[in-house]
């Protein structure tokens, strides 16, 4: 089998698992952080009381309006969280597509970047960003094979000129679609979730490896998780009992 050929194929494998990734992230990044945790100097205040969560929260948002962009202002029948196989009913070449071909791992990678720090281990941060290469490259490379294959010349002429990862920050073409928040609504409802969630569980088990107790008055990643997973559960109730968020009534 041809490289070319061996890569689609791993890319399209890749891509229907594509979720497993985070997971595989999240349990690495908290077996640093619990190195971390038992390595710190007791002198030190918790890392948890200082500011160093919110910057990596920061970093996380960063990536969480990259993908809130790239969703709100894409076409309808979109791969989105699909995991089926790939989808394009347009080739959208505008807006934050005439930056950079794939503005959807780039939030992807922001996202989990934030996560991946939180062990303050600047080793486990270059393996994560080595392994998401590897990993999301086979991916682009098989959507770019689809969409080479269904829009031709077209594809061509816009890859050509538009880098594939990091933004080119000149000469922003404004967005030929409307920015659809009822997608970004059903397609992002769980980002939030997953992301207090998560810090949630970072703070839990650091309390609980230097204090032996999990807090729950005044903690507010818990009280984020919850207004979060309230959220969450209104809009799956939405989506389940009318027809506001139906994907074939967002955008046609």
């Amino acid at each position: 089998m041809a490289l070319a050929e061996e890569f689609e194929e791993q890319g399209n494998v890749l891509f229907k698992y594509r979720g497993v990734l985070p997971f595989l992230i999240i349990a690495a990044g908290l077996a640093f952080f619990v190195h971390t945790v038992n390595h710190i100097d007791p002198d030190r205040r918790s890392i948890f009381e200082t500011s160093y969560p919110i910057f990596c929260i920061l970093i996380i948002l960063i990536g969480m309006v990259i993908r809130i962009i790239a969703v709100g202002y894409s076409a309808a029948n979109t791969s989105g969280r699909n995991t089926e196989g790939q989808l394009a009913d347009d080739l959208n070449t505008t807006g934050i597509y005439s930056m950079l071909r794939h503005p959807l791992y780039l939030g992807n990678y922001f996202m989990w970047l934030g996560f991946a720090m939180l062990p303050q281990n600047i080793w486990f941060v270059l393996l994560f960003t080595m392994i998401y290469q590897l990993y999301y490259e086979r991916i682009m490379f098989a959507e770019e094979q689809f969409l080479r294959g269904k829009y031709g010349e077209q594809y061509l002429a816009w890859a050509s000129r538009i880098p594939a990862f990091i933004p080119r920050l000149r000469r922003i073409s404004k967005p030929h679609l409307s920015f659809s928040f009822k997608k970004v609504i059903r397609q992002e409802k769980n980002s939030f979730l997953y992301t207090f969630g998560l810090m949630l569980v970072f703070q839990a088990l650091e309390s609980f490896i230097r204090y032996g107790q999990v807090p729950l008055q005044s903690n507010y990643w818990l009280y984020a998780f919850i207004v979060s997973l309230l959220l969450y559960l209104i809009i799956k109730l939405v989506i389940s009992q009318t027809s506001w968020l139906d994907e074939r009534d967002i955008r046609h």
